[in-house]
């Protein structure tokens, strides 16, 4: 029987198989269950900010996740990562952002961190993280911020080829000149991962695999 139970709350339906495949890699003997709200993208989009009641409704979703038996919830979005500070003062169960062992690293790799996104209202909080962590790290970093436009556009009407171009060409050719690339959403990084051997100079970093590695730790299960 498996010792612990995860939450996964996500935004977008389409993450659920890769952080599936994720927990039965780094978390064989965890309960997981996922939890599904695209409102909360939708709105946050539609607004162009984190709104307060978005923030109540993360928190609420957590919550019901606590009484859903999870012993823990991570959160996949980094687009409402704000939100969970809130939700970590009313719980007392971890309550996880996907996104934060990624910048922690970040922060390691070099003065110059290129931060990549489709969406500003993730490229903004992935970008606020990291200066955060460097801030607790004790380093100066520099942030060149790089918006993909039209990219997600193209993913949601079904486009995923242009999507991945555009991504691939501003890793190529916007982001020369730093020390570390950070992906600010999960559905980046396959397209990283689908370029020619030895195109990217410098370390690109995901947050999918470290953010389920995270929980790991929490648990008591080790580091992998």
């Amino acid at each position: 029987m498996p010792n612990h139970t995860l939450a996964l709350l996500h935004t977008s339906p389409v993450l659920t198989p890769l952080f599936a495949s994720l927990c039965d890699r780094w978390l064989p003997e965890t309960r997981i269950f996922h939890m599904v709200d695209e409102s909360l993208i939708k709105n946050t989009i539609r607004s162009g900010h984190l709104e307060k009641v978005t923030v109540r409704r993360l928190a609420m979703l957590v919550g019901s996740a606590f009484d859903a038996g999870a012993d823990a919830v991570l959160v996949t979005c980094s687009s409402v990562g704000p939100a969970v500070e809130v939700a970590r003062q009313l719980y007392d169960r971890p309550v996880l952002r996907v996104d934060e062992p990624m910048a922690r690293d970040a922060v390691w790799r070099g003065r110059r961190i290129g931060v990549l996104a489709t969406l500003r209202t993730t490229l903004e909080p992935t970008s606020a993280l990291v200066c955060s962590q460097a801030r607790e790290a004790s380093r100066p970093v520099e942030i060149v911020e790089c918006l993909c436009e039209g990219a997600f556009e193209a993913v949601l009407s079904g486009d995923t080829a242009t999507h991945d171009r555009l991504v691939g060409e501003a890793v190529l050719e916007r982001m020369r000149d730093v020390d570390a690339i950070v992906l600010a959403q999960a559905s980046m990084a396959r397209v990283v991962t689908a370029l020619p051997p030895g195109a990217v100079k410098v370390p690109v970093l995901s947050s999918p695999e470290s953010g389920v590695r995270q929980v790991r730790e929490v648990f008591g299960l080790g580091n992998g």
